[in-house]
């Protein structure tokens, strides 16, 4: 990258210390008494599933929260931050696992927020703006600076949100879960910026699900385990069997495609479907595909970033309207139809980014449960508290979500929580088809079981279930079928006996790798 060294310290050095941290509301112990090591120029991988206290201590070392209890030592010195903006200051920056962006404003913007370039007449917008395409070209993306981040797919929104902490130049650079949204060749790219950032003396903390995409750049492993340190070692001491027995310990399985019930007729069958690209208007992001569905069958869409996933469930569901072809839903044509009459016949779609378009943050647990169902318990103009309240009690049981109860903030959830309240507000509305996009993304590896696991038992309760991932190894879980999406049309159809090899030759990932 461009920027000049920043450290001229002894690699390997212990720069950051969480020293005895413990971190407590009220009766809940996020973290107890962990201690945590930082290495100048290397990278540190926490690992934990969800709810263990990755975010929570990264939020501590990097001023967000104060520790209950215990010290961070900076360089040897004991520091207390009051606010990120300390942290900051004395080098320390984090890209949140959410994106923190405002959609309504332009990449360059977004970038240099409350820290302006100033000149005498005021803000220097044309500095701002070749800085931003130099950290572009670093990031080796070609995104216009002025565009607006709500017209970016949320893989370039992730590399925005990398690039603006790349920007502040930081000695130490927490990244918390930066590769949930890019594509293979972006997450290559990224890994570039980390070994170029390692050789500047740089010292990265890396939190990913992805065990496999981690161990590619890890020197040291950290694993929690509900607030504590359970496990931690050397690159060279470490395997993905390793982590997973640390994490969950020895019983971890994405399942298999469920047996023993009856595969019904055709839920959904999808004729010649056609759905316009929303960042170029010249070509369609799926091309006259069709498929079809039965009740009780799971069929898993597989397919690197842009291969089309995102528009063929978004225009099912309908959030985008198809350019041609039809949409069957039990031998119904709802092309027509809004989202809301196609979730009335059956049809729900679990979006990709659950706090964008899956939850409503300043709402509670229960109320995003039952938000999707208001007209089970609403009559005329009154509302039947008792009839919502046992809707959210069977909710938080059937999906088996980890709360104090449906008063409890969203936020207060861990990231694989707050997916399962995504799922169980769809469930809630008796569907006969679910469509998820990359159910997965974003939560760990015990959070990914009790999902799979809830649409093996759906599809076992004559649920027609439909997912996306770009995790072959999630393919060969649960599916009955697997179809590979490349640029926009299906390239293979798989029901059996199929290697990660063949799925990711179909893709076109084995080309480039």
């Amino acid at each position: 990258m461009s920027q000049s060294p920043i450290s001229t310290g002894t690699i390997g050095e212990v720069v950051l210390s969480a020293r005895d941290v413990s971190k407590s509301w009220g009766n809940v112990h996020a973290l107890k008494r962990v201690n945590f090591d930082v290495h100048r120029g290397q990278v540190t991988t926490l690992f934990g599933e969800n709810g263990a206290g990755k975010s929570t201590l990264m939020k501590v070392l990097s001023g967000v929260f104060r520790p209950t209890s215990g010290e961070i030592v900076l360089e040897g010195q004991t520091v207390s931050f009051q606010s990120a903006s300390d942290a900051r200051a004395l080098g320390i920056s984090i890209i949140h696992q959410e994106l923190s962006l405002a959609p309504n404003l332009s990449v360059r913007d977004n970038i240099f927020m409350g820290r302006e370039i100033q000149t005498i007449t005021g803000v220097d917008y044309a500095e701002e703006e070749r800085q931003t395409r130099l950290l572009m070209a670093d990031l080796e993306e070609d995104i216009d600076p002025l565009t607006l981040v709500e017209d970016l797919r949320l893989g370039q929104q992730q590399i925005v949100e990398i690039a603006r902490a790349l920007s502040i130049n930081s000695r130490i650079l927490i990244m918390d879960e930066p590769t949930s949204a890019l594509s293979a060749t972006e997450v290559e790219v990224l890994f570039k910026v980390i070994h170029d950032l390692k050789s500047r003396g740089v010292s990265i903390v890396y939190i990913s699900h992805h065990l496999e995409e981690a161990l590619q750049i890890t020197d040291h492993a950290v694993v929690l385990r509900d607030g504590t340190v359970t496990a931690r070692g050397k690159r060279s001491e470490i395997s993905l069997e390793w982590i997973v027995r640390n994490m969950v310990g020895d019983n971890y399985d994405l399942g298999s495609p469920p047996t023993g019930h009856e595969i019904g007729e055709v839920a959904l069958f999808v004729d010649h479907l056609s759905v316009p690209d929303a960042l170029n208007a010249e070509r369609a992001a799926i091309d006259r595909v069709s498929l079809s569905v039965r009740a009780g069958e799971i069929v898993c869409i597989y397919g690197l970033m842009g291969a089309g996933r995102t528009e063929f469930l978004e225009c099912i569901a309908g959030r985008i309207s198809a350019l041609g072809g039809k949409i069957f839903l039990r031998g119904q044509d709802v092309t027509g139809l809004t989202i809301g009459q196609r979730i009335q016949r059956g049809l729900v779609l679990v979006p990709e980014d659950r706090q964008r378009d899956g939850l409503v943050q300043t709402m509670t647990v229960g109320q995003n449960l039952s938000l999707a169902s208001i007209g089970a318990f609403t009559r005329g103009l009154f509302t039947s508290r008792s009839r919502e309240q046992g809707l959210i009690g069977k909710a938080i049981v059937d999906v088996r979500i980890k709360t104090d109860g449906g008063q409890a903030a969203i936020g207060s959830l861990s990231g694989g929580n707050q997916q399962k309240v995504v799922i169980g507000k769809m469930l809630t509305t008796n569907p006969s088809v679910v469509l998820l996009d990359e159910p997965s993304r974003g939560i760990d590896v015990g959070a990914k079981s009790e999902v799979f696991r809830l649409l093996s038992e759906g599809a076992q309760r004559g649920l027609a279930v439909v997912y996306t991932t770009s995790e072959v190894n999630e393919c060969l879980a649960i599916a009955h079928r697997i179809i590979v999406f490349h640029r926009g049309r299906i390239s293979a159809e798989f029901t059996s006996d199929v290697t990660k090899e063949q799925i990711m030759a179909a893709s076109g990932e084995a080309v480039a790798a």
